[in-house]
């Protein structure tokens, strides 16, 4: 866009350019014509000659311009939007053809015109030779004022150019030729003075090699720094003339012209120009004129017809083009049957649009086979993702590099929480390093661990190579495990119940029978008799107690749901503790309208026993190790949750352990006294009312335990067991 709107700038400029040279040079024409002196008299040859082809160069540009200009408008006019640079080309090179030997004949017609006068008009009378010195005096001084304007023209033309394009830029060098051709000068150059008074000469043009030296002399550049206009010197056949761009700059502009007319005024070839301007008659400069007129109106004639005849000739040879591009455009569009029925004879246009039938044919016929193929594609597409989709394994496609190619919603779901879309071409190594070492290892099946956002999974992978790289079926048997470990405890507490509980009770008993029968008897230290019996009945009953957890455990009885209110069981398990530990802050909030659920009120009491026990033997830790400025705080938040109640419970004791994922599986514990069947317990009440307990780091140090109760655990119960419905194949 930028070089179109330079481009259409410059030869805006052109126009306007091409239009105030013709009318200036018409006027310098006249001027010349009717200056004074004998009108018998016969113009100068060079003058002549420099008006006509000063006012024939830009009116020639004027018919170009004007010829581009209407090539430009036909394009514009027609249906394809073409930009016309065929139809400019071919009035560019049409009106070269026709204006570059029409611009020679015309200057070689009016030099043989002027030296043809010459010669019939050489035997004058031969008084005129003492007006000779005087007439070429005349001349020179004329020519130098010539040089000097032109110089002064040219250097405001210049001021214009350069305050549009810089001085080393083509646009500018272009300008600055032609100038240098159209005031028919020889050479020109800008001359750039620092301030040390150093010279330079960044751009000249000498088309004639005539520019010796480009400096400006010392005493020229004092008059121009007084204000003159130009300076302008001579020396044999070359006028050298300076005027100023920009003073405050020290930019100046340098023209040369050369001739050997310059050389007449003295010798015998200015004898011979002062013997025939007196032998000039009107009738001469009659002659001359309507020669030079002619000639003026037979180039530009041939030049108007050279540009009307590219017109016609465009308009035939970019038609077809046009129709050949609209084509195009309605193919790219999706019309492949379209066929040019335009010219298709043995010429080049008519050799296109037969190979334009040939390809459109073609692509059509590629076009119909890829619809199918893609048609086949598309379906087999779309069953394997709907195979993939309702397989409950994780599938992950691999390239021989490693990286991604396929991957499925389940395992996107394994292995980021959430239904994203993994990007293509990410390394296995980046989102599963686990399962990418025993890719690496060319191992076909393992059990590797993966850690997900903290909670450890573990999963059964297995692979196999394929064409492209691996193919990698994985799934999480965390919960399998889990269960089995928990079916296999289950067995053990019942077993270790039905082993243990039933030798209890007798030693129990004999041991208080032996204390009431034999604690007067005996004599020797009665005191250490007391103490082991009653060590005894402690140490029995917390058996018993072990045995009775070892028995819930293991026979948990099935929830009896009725419908309750979670605030108030919550406050009436936290009001228990807050009246066994005074000591400890307990803080209790619950968010507005908190709905009852359906659940076992034994059971939802022992689970938020069980969990603020924990908290308060966690506080108690710390405390042997805390200073005298802790104090242990507890607080209960109850919130309501979609389709659940949320319970947390916050404490600022010791924390979590590192191993707390298991902190749930059965007699796994960090107390010295505990059984580890506490958490466990509290883990399958809660399953059993359709929710979840997980743990985190309480914000300061201590532990948050969650603790999530379905408003309705056995419809929820009811909809994860119902089998997840395959997704449908797109239509």
């Amino acid at each position: 866009m930028q070089v179109a709107a330079r481009r259409a700038n410059f030869f805006a400029v052109m126009e306007v350019l091409s239009v105030v040279a013709f009318l200036t040079m018409t006027v310098t024409t006249w001027l010349a014509i009717n200056s004074g002196g004998d009108r018998r008299e016969l113009l100068p040859s060079n003058l002549t000659a420099s008006l006509l082809v000063g006012t024939l160069v830009p009116a020639m540009a004027i018919l170009v311009l004007l010829g581009r200009r209407m090539a430009l408008r036909r394009a514009a006019e027609h249906a394809t939007g073409g930009t016309g640079q065929m139809h400019v080309r071919l009035v560019f090179i049409f009106s070269l053809i026709a204006a570059i030997p029409t611009l020679l004949v015309v200057v070689f017609a009016s030099w043989l015109f002027q030296s043809g006068v010459e010669f019939w008009f050489s035997d004058s009378s031969r008084g005129l030779l003492e007006n000779a010195n005087k007439l070429a005096r005349g001349y020179y001084d004329q020519t130098l004022r010539d040089v000097g304007y032109e110089s002064v023209a040219m250097a405001t033309d210049s001021r214009a150019e350069l305050s549009r394009s810089p001085v080393a830029s083509r646009e500018f060098q272009a300008f600055l030729s032609f100038h240098v051709i159209r005031r028919n000068l020889s050479g020109a150059a800008i001359i750039q003075i620092d301030a040390s008074g150093e010279q330079r000469t960044p751009i000249i043009v000498d088309p004639d090699g005539v520019a010796e030296n480009n400096r400006i002399s010392k005493d020229g550049l004092e008059r121009l720094d007084k204000g003159e206009p130009y300076v302008v010197s001579a020396k044999d056949n070359r006028i050298v003339a300076a005027a100023p761009i920009e003073r405050s700059s020290g930019v100046y502009l340098l023209v040369v012209r050369s001739s050997d007319l310059l050389s007449l005024s003295q010798g015998e070839r200015a004898e011979n120009i002062v013997l025939a301007y007196e032998a000039l008659t009107s009738q001469a400069r009659v002659l001359q004129l309507r020669f030079n007129v002619a000639l003026f109106v037979a180039s530009l004639a041939l030049v108007g017809l050279s540009v009307w005849f590219a017109l016609r000739f465009a308009d035939r040879q970019v038609e077809p083009l046009y129709q050949l591009v609209d084509a195009a455009r309605r193919v790219g569009a999706g019309n492949y049957a379209l066929r040019i029925e335009g010219r298709t004879g043995a010429d080049e246009i008519g050799l296109l649009n037969r190979a334009f039938n040939r390809m459109t044919a073609q692509i059509d016929k590629q076009t119909q086979a890829l619809l199918g193929a893609n048609s086949q594609l598309h379906e087999r597409s779309v069953f394997i993702e709907a195979v993939l989709e309702s397989v409950t394994s994780g599938i992950i496609s691999l390239d021989e590099g490693g990286r991604i190619l396929l991957m499925n919603s389940t395992a996107q779901m394994l292995l980021t929480n959430r239904a994203q879309d993994v990007p293509e071409g990410m390394p296995i190594a980046e989102l599963a390093p686990s399962i990418a070492a025993l890719v690496e290892q060319g191992t076909t099946s393992g059990i590797v661990q993966y850690n997900r956002g903290g909670d450890l999974l573990t999963l059964a992978v297995k692979t196999s190579r394929d064409a492209t790289g691996h193919v990698i079926t994985f799934e999480d048997i965390t919960r399998q495990l889990l269960d089995q470990r928990t079916a296999a405890w289950s067995d053990v507490a019942r077993r270790i119940a039905h082993e243990i509980k039933n030798p209890l009770t007798p030693i129990q008993l004999a041991t208080e029978r032996l204390s009431r029968r034999y604690r007067k008897q005996i004599t020797d230290n009665p005191e250490l008799f007391e103490d082991l019996t009653r060590t005894i009945i402690r140490q029995v009953g917390e058996l018993r107690k072990m045995v009775d957890e070892f028995s819930s455990f293991a026979r948990l009885p099935k929830p009896v749901f009725r419908t309750e209110d979670p605030v108030a069981l919550t406050r009436q398990a936290l009001f228990l503790q807050e009246v066994a530990r005074p000591d400890i802050d307990f803080r209790f909030s619950a968010g507005r309208d908190i709905r009852v659920i359906d659940c076992d009120r034994h059971q939802f009491g022992q689970a938020m026993t069980n969990v603020l026990k924990n908290a308060v033997e966690a506080i108690e830790v710390k405390s042997k190790d805390a200073g005298e400025d802790y104090r242990g705080a507890i607080s209960v938040e109850v919130a309501d949750q979609d389709d659940s109640v949320v319970v947390r419970v916050t404490d600022n004791g010791i924390g979590l352990s590192q191993d707390k994922e298991r902190l749930i599986e059965p007699y796994v514990t960090t107390r010295e006294k505990g059984t580890g069947l506490g958490l466990a317990i509290v883990n399958k009440i809660i399953e059993e009312h359709g929710g979840e307990m997980t743990f985190t780091a309480a914000q300061g140090g201590g532990t948050t335990v969650t603790m999530r109760f379905a408003h309705d655990p056995p419809a929820q119960e009811a909809t994860s067991s119902a089998p997840a419905r395959k997704p449908e194949a797109a239509q």
